[in-house]
């Protein structure tokens, strides 16, 4: 089961940006220990491809970034007795997914879906801390 994103770019019809129900649970637990997430896709340096993920506003995005789309994780956290109380919080649980223009021009032409693997990605990422990393799966958009 995966997680698609709404659609943010004018014009599209397809979500560009999907999680996996791994991704899906990482980030609900990361939810209650963060608040509020979003993430960002460089191409840069610092893990290159992999997706960072921060708490929500920590990562200041600009013209040179594009909003590919918004995750809902909100029924990850659903059945949760811990989910509400411990963030005081039961409203949606909505994660931005940016990229740089740049990167964008790159990946124009393919979904991601964001999946999670044992293992230490950036120490600019929350998850890494958990022994867990994000990761991009991608695939042409068809």
């Amino acid at each position: 089961m995966t997680v698609e994103a709404s659609v943010t770019i004018p014009g599209e019809t397809t979500s560009r940006v999907a999680l996996t129900t791994g991704a899906v649970e990482l980030l609900d637990t990361l939810w209650l220990i963060h608040g509020p997430l979003m993430f960002h896709q460089s191409g840069g340096c610092c893990d290159g491809s992999s997706p960072m993920c921060y708490p929500a506003g920590e990562f200041i995005t600009a013209e040179a970034d594009v909003l590919l789309g918004v995750l809902d994780i909100t029924a990850g956290a659903q059945g949760r007795e811990d989910a509400a109380t411990a963030t005081n919080d039961d409203g949606p649980r909505l994660i931005e997914f940016w990229m740089s223009r740049e990167q964008f021009e790159y990946w124009r032409h393919t979904h991601l879906t964001i999946d999670v693997v044992p293992g230490r990605g950036s120490g600019f990422s929350v998850e890494a801390p958990e022994g867990k990393r994000f990761l991009i799966r991608s695939r042409l958009m068809g």
